[in-house]
């Protein structure tokens, strides 16, 4: 979520790009690549060493949707994501107060990785709430 806020950051600063907060815009799109980045290796770690015992709960559990649609689409928007998190600062680094195309460029990839960013945390919301049933699941119906 640092990384959905430094985005939101990055999209008001450019905004009212001003010769003034070029330096926050650039800073921001770096925060934002860095928590993604920062995000993919803890994620990539809790997914590689914990979630497998989540996933087979979900599976047997009364919504095995949650892990078949909603976490298959939040491993492949994260993707998207992270491409546009390392893409953002190389757009930000133009100077954005004067070239008014860039300046969209670097509006739509902030607003991609905010809304993208959002439907990410809330569909792992969406498979955390599949794993809470199937541990509340009657013994013999979540169990694998």
């Amino acid at each position: 979520m640092l990384g959905v806020l430094s985005a939101v950051w990055v999209f008001v600063e450019t905004l009212n790009a001003h010769p003034r907060n070029s330096g926050r815009i650039r800073t921001a799109a770096l925060v934002v690549t860095l928590c993604m980045a920062g995000a993919w290796v803890l994620g990539g770690h809790w997914y590689l060493h914990f979630y497998p015992a989540d996933k087979a709960l979900i599976l047997h559990g009364p919504w095995p949707f949650a892990h078949n649609l909603f976490m298959e689409t939040k491993e492949h928007l994260f993707l998207l994501v992270l491409i546009l998190s390392l893409y953002l600062p190389i757009a930000a680094w133009e100077n954005l107060h004067a070239n008014a195309a860039a300046r969209k460029l670097v509006l739509w990839v902030a607003l991609l990785i905010g809304v993208n960013g959002l439907a990410i945390e809330s569909f792992g919301a969406v498979v955390n709430h599949a794993a809470k049933i199937a541990l509340s699941s009657p013994i013999g119906k979540g169990a694998p």
